[in-house]
C-alpha cells in the first residue's frame, strides 16, 4: 500500500514519567497518534502522525449509535541493549483485518499497518519504558464516522493508534487469579462476533464479572452459548488447563477471540514437546479430572499478563483449588519462555519478533 504518512509534530510535549514502577494501565499517553481516514469511492487517504487529542466526531457517527468499532492490543519493549521490538505485529494487523470484515468495516493493508505502528514508535522512543515487566501498549482502533443515521455500514472510518506506557502486569508477584464459571449470563456464540475484537464482546461481559466481584471473584469463564456445558475464555483473556500431563484448550470455532498469545503458547508448548489438544471441554469434564486428580493447573493468556495463572475455579459452588495457590510449572516455563523472547533475552526461533531499533 503506498500511502504517505504525513509527520505533524507536537509542539508542546508532556512531561515524560519518572516512576515507571507506578504507570499502571491506560492511564498515560503519549505526545503523538496516528491517524488514518477512509471515504467510500475513495478508499484510504490522509494518513498521517499528528498530536495526540480528542477526536471531533459528529453526535450522528454511527459508532456512537451502531457501534461499528473494532480495536487491536499489543506491546513494544525495550530490550536490555536500550533497543526496541514488537511482539508479532503483523498477527494483530489480520487479527484487526478479519475483525473489519466481520463488522462490516474497511481493511487495511496489514504490512502498511506495522509501518504505521512502527514509525509512530519511532517518534515516541524516549516513551518507550525500560524497567522489568514495562512496555509501551499500543491500541490501534478503528470506528465508523460521519453523519448519518440508519442501521447499514457507514460511508466514513477513522483509524487510529494511541499508545501508553504501561507498568508491570505482576506489581506484587504472579499471584494467581479466582475464576467464577459463569452459568446464567452467556457473551457470545457460535455464528455471533465473539471471533472478532469489538468494544461489544467487552461490554456484554460486565454484569457477570462484577457480580462474580461482589462474590470475590477476579474474572469470569464463560460457558458456550448454545448449550451452556463447555468452557470458553476469560474476559481478556484465552484459557488453558493442564489435563492428564497435556496442554488443553478449547477451539476458537467464532464465539472465541483468536487469541496471539494464545496461539504462541501452543506453537511454544509443542516446540518444548508437550502434548497439545485443541477442543471442547465441558465444564463436567474438568469437574471429573479434577477429582481424578488430572486438573493440575489452569492459565489465562493474553497481551496485558502474557500468562495469568489460575488459584481457583468455581462452579454452583463447586471449587477446584489448583497449583497450592502458587504459579503451576508449566504456566512459569511458558511465562518465562515468552516474556524472554518478548523482550529480547532469549532467542527467537520463531522470527516473531519484529526490531524497531
Amino acid at each position: 500500500m503506498d500511502l504517505e504518512i504525513k509527520i505533524i509534530k507536537n509542539e508542546s510535549p508532556k512531561a515524560k514519567p519518572q516512576d515507571e514502577t507506578s504507570l499502571g494501565f491506560g492511564k498515560i499517553f503519549t505526545d503523538h497518534m496516528f491517524v488514518v481516514e477512509y471515504t467510500v469511492g475513495k478508499g484510504w487517504h490522509d494518513a498521517r502522525i499528528q498530536p495526540y487529542g480528542p477526536l471531533a466526531i459528529d453526535p450522528a457517527s454511527p459508532v456512537l449509535h451502531y457501534a461499528q468499532e473494532i480495536f487491536e492490543g499489543l506491546k513494544v519493549y525495550r530490550r536490555a541493549d536500550g533497543g526496541l521490538q514488537m511482539f508479532r505485529p503483523l498477527e494483530n494487523a489480520m487479527r484487526m483485518n478479519r475483525s473489519a470484515e466481520r463488522i462490516c468495516m474497511p481493511t487495511l493493508d496489514a504490512e502498511f499497518q506495522v509501518k504505521a505502528m512502527k514509525t509512530l514508535v519511532e517518534i515516541e522512543e524516549a516513551w518507550v519504558p525500560s524497567q522489568p515487566g514495562t512496555s509501551l501498549y499500543l491500541r490501534p482502533t478503528m470506528i465508523a464516522h460521519g453523519a448519518e443515521l440508519g442501521v447499514h455500514p457507514a460511508k466514513k472510518y477513522l483509524y487510529f493508534i494511541i499508545c501508553s506506557p504501561a507498568g508491570s502486569y505482576y506489581k506484587n508477584g504472579m499471584a494467581p487469579v479466582k475464576i467464577h464459571i459463569e452459568d446464567r449470563y452467556v457473551r457470545a456464540v457460535k455464528g455471533g462476533i465473539g471471533a472478532a475484537k469489538t468494544g461489544g464482546n467487552y461490554a456484554a461481559s460486565l454484569k457477570a464479572t462484577f457480580e462474580a466481584a461482589d462474590r470475590g471473584f477476579d474474572q469470569v469463564l464463560w460457558l458456550d452459548g448454545r448449550e451452556n456445558k463447555y468452557v470458553e475464555e476469560v474476559g481478556a483473556m484465552n484459557m488453558m488447563f493442564v489435563l492428564d500431563g497435556k496442554l488443553v484448550t478449547a477451539p476458537t470455532g467464532g464465539s472465541i477471540l483468536p487469541g496471539i498469545t494464545r496461539k504462541s503458547i501452543l506453537q511454544l508448548a509443542q516446540h518444548k514437546g508437550m502434548e497439545v489438544e485443541e477442543r471442547p471441554i465441558s465444564v463436567h469434564e474438568l469437574l471429573d479430572a479434577y477429582a481424578a486428580g488430572k486438573l493440575t493447573e489452569a492459565f489465562g493468556t493474553g497481551t496485558a499478563a502474557v500468562i495469568s495463572p489460575v488459584g481457583l475455579l468455581e462452579y454452583q459452588g463447586q471449587e477446584m483449588h489448583l497449583s497450592d495457590g502458587k504459579i503451576g510449572p508449566i504456566a512459569k516455563e511458558m511465562y518465562d519462555t515468552l516474556v524472554g523472547i518478548q523482550k529480547g533475552a532469549i532467542e527467537d526461533p520463531f522470527g516473531w519478533i519484529e526490531k524497531i531499533s
